[in-house]
């Protein structure tokens, strides 16, 4: 049961995961932030479907969708933790685990609550394509956006979370960091976008994306089309304005809504407690460890998504 489970010890073990020299700027940081925003981005407001509820990525058609390539390294640096405390639901660990990223990175406190289940089996998981498309531009991310029930403001404040990480062309399809520091959260995002002069880059696959090359860095910077988007609206262009200016500010707002969205698809009474179906009905229900072995037979429905043995296996030896 969730009440049993001693989540400041969860939060410390998380926390001292973070750091693999093999891994993207030695951090696993930024990737689990990631996994903690898809696990829950796929909500829907008006069919109340989606969510981070569930741990739907345990499944082929979420974890197999190409919008969440790469996120089996997330799962895969977790699993120690899940071992230790197997009470703990995939679905609270992935959430926690971004929450406690962003804080070891200099970020926000973050307000997190447990009592999501994972689900038993793949038939409430939401259909693909509702996850952003990094190539769209305004129009795409507010259709993505508002149909989570976020606004105008709230979309530029989750963008921010791009101060963290990297793109990779085998994955997203585009390459590179936001940043010169990917790994400490900030608001230096914001400010790169409206003081540097970006051009655009077609990348060997055939992606376009803009780029700034920092001679002091020796380094090559990146932005999405959704980035620049921000800064080319008269709705949005004044949050990143606000948020480049006053940090502290971006992180008060960034706190609220990273909290909203790890609460999406989820009903609570005034203690706390999960109201959803799934939960009252099923209980709480954390999903066993996964196997050892990735994409170990047997697993298709209950286990890590047959269609990732070979990433999963690809990644180990980076871990």
């Amino acid at each position: 049961m969730a009440s049993k489970i001693d989540y400041a010890a969860v939060r410390k073990d998380i926390a001292a995961l973070l750091h693999q020299p093999e891994y993207d700027d030695g951090s696993a940081g930024p990737v689990l932030v990631r996994l903690a925003w898809h696990s829950a981005g796929t909500y829907c407001a008006e069919t109340d479907t989606g969510g981070s509820n569930g741990a739907g990525m345990r499944y082929e058609a979420e974890g197999g969708d190409p919008a969440n390539a790469g996120l089996q390294h997330a799962r895969v640096f977790l699993e120690p933790v899940k071992e230790k405390y197997p009470d703990i639901t995939y679905a609270d660990l992935w959430t926690l685990a971004g929450v406690v990223a962003i804080k070891e990175m200099g970020g926000p406190d973050i307000k997190w609550l447990p009592g999501r289940t994972d689900y038993v089996d793949d038939s409430k998981l939401p259909p693909r394509g509702r996850l952003p498309d990094a190539a769209q531009g305004n129009d795409h991310l507010r259709w993505i956006f508002y149909r989570m029930g976020f606004n105008d403001q709230e979309i530029v404040a989750l963008s921010g979370a791009h101060n963290l990480g990297r793109c990779h062309s085998d994955r997203s399809g585009f390459e590179g960091a936001w940043v010169n520091n990917p790994t400490r959260f900030s608001n230096t995002y914001f400010n790169l976008m409206l003081q540097r002069q970006w051009k655009e880059k077609t990348l060997k696959n055939g992606i376009k994306q803009f780029v700034y090359y920092d001679e002091d860095a020796d380094e090559e910077l990146m932005m999405l089309p959704t980035d620049l988007a921000l800064i080319s609206d008269d709705s949005f262009r004044p949050w990143v304005e606000t948020y480049a200016k006053d940090k502290a500010k971006f992180f008060e707002d960034f706190s609220a809504v990273f909290h909203k969205l790890m609460e999406l698809g989820l009903r609570r009474d005034e203690s706390g407690k999960v109201l959803n179906s799934d939960n009252v009905k099923g209980g709480y229900h954390a999903a066993p460890k996964k196997s050892n072995q990735p994409g170990a037979s047997g697993t298709d429905r209950r286990g890590e998504a047959d269609g990732l043995a070979k990433a999963n296996e690809k990644a180990r030896p980076k871990l």
